[in-house]
């Protein structure tokens, strides 16, 4: 029997023959090539050839290069961005409050020049927080009775008044605000003169003049000073400017609208003016059921005038009696002198 594999199945040359037979033919192309620069066509040509085939394997890992740097490009995106969202709220933080400085210095330098121009001592403070009343213009500052404040002092800033101290603790005091609805200060209208009493509580954040006369001399942009003659604001601070003047014709009154020129909510520093004012004494008569204390000292000075006039008295009468007492010496000198002369007329007479 013939055990032959068939032609299809027939082995040609040898395995190991053939890698000796490749082997050498490489070694013998590199060192041709090497020595004599022959295959550089050939090797053109096969890398233009397959050049498409190389772009197409490529795809792949180029598809997956770009999705892993878009992500980790889109990450770190993500996290510059939210570091320069955070320096940009900084630099904003930083900015709004050096602004903040910068106006408080201001404030601050204006009131220092103030303090240094005003002849009244006053004491500076700054605004700590609203009053808890909702319903009133008032304020606490962070100086009180151990700072020499007291009630019924005024507060200032730079530009005018801001309102009273009315409340005063050891070291936090309570200022009603101009604005406030139970306040009033006597004004003065700088263009003439006349003198009025601006309220609080007109309109919001505004003063008014009430019962005005229709025909008083105003205008619009008159500037109203404190008049000085209620013995709490020294004269002269500015108070207000008139803003709105309504005069109707079915009253004989006006009202007038002012607006006040101090910053009366955009201050945290302000002064309060130590004002003390040389009230005069007045002698008042005491009542019907009490004597007061200028009763007393008026009844004092009258038991002093009535203690003089009896002292000047009696210093008359003794003057007088002294004046009276060697009279009767003199008579008589005067009578024993001209008794004798008349003695010898009597006894010539018969």
């Amino acid at each position: 029997m013939d055990y032959t594999p068939p032609p299809l199945f027939k082995q040609g040359t040898s395995a190991f023959a053939r890698l000796v037979i490749f082997v050498t033919m490489a070694l013998v192309l590199l060192v041709v090539d090497a020595r004599f620069d022959a295959l550089s066509t050939v090797r053109q040509v096969a890398a233009t050839v397959l050049m498409p085939v190389e772009r197409a394997v490529l795809v792949p890992r180029d598809m997956a290069r770009a999705a892993f740097d878009y992500l980790q490009s889109s990450a770190a995106l993500a996290s510059e961005n939210r570091e320069l969202r955070r320096r940009a709220v900084a630099q904003a933080d930083d900015a709004l409050r050096q602004a903040q400085l910068e106006a408080e210095n201001r404030q601050l330098r204006k009131l220092l020049d103030l303090k240094e121009q005003s002849a009244t001592p006053v004491t500076a403070a700054e605004v700590l927080y609203d009053a808890r009343d909702p319903y009133s213009q008032r304020i606490v500052i962070d100086r009180g009775s151990q700072h020499d404040v007291r009630a019924g002092y005024p507060v200032i800033d730079d530009r005018g008044v801001v309102g009273q101290v009315t409340r005063v603790t050891p070291f936090q005091s309570e200022v009603t605000l101009l604005t406030d609805k139970e306040q009033a200060i006597p004004v003065q209208v700088v263009r003439n003169g006349l003198r009025s009493i601006a309220f609080g509580g007109g309109k919001a954040g505004m003063l008014d003049l009430r019962f005005m006369a229709a025909s008083a001399d105003l205008q619009q942009g008159d500037l109203l000073v404190t008049s000085g003659l209620d013995g709490v604001y020294p004269a002269g601070l500015p108070v207000a400017r008139i803003v709105q003047i309504e005069r109707k014709a079915d009253t004989a009154f006006s009202r007038v609208y002012c607006e006040p020129v101090a910053g009366v909510r955009s201050h945290r520093q302000l002064l309060v003016v130590r004002y003390e004012a040389e009230k005069p004494s007045r002698d008042l008569p005491a009542g019907g059921d009490g004597k007061s204390a200028a009763g007393k000292t008026s009844k004092t000075e009258k038991a002093g005038k009535a203690d003089k006039a009896q002292k000047a008295a009696d210093k008359a009468e003794k003057a007088d009696k002294a004046e009276k007492a060697p009279r009767p010496r003199a008579d008589a000198a005067a009578t024993v002198a001209t008794a004798p002369a008349a003695a010898p007329g009597q006894e010539q007479k018969p």
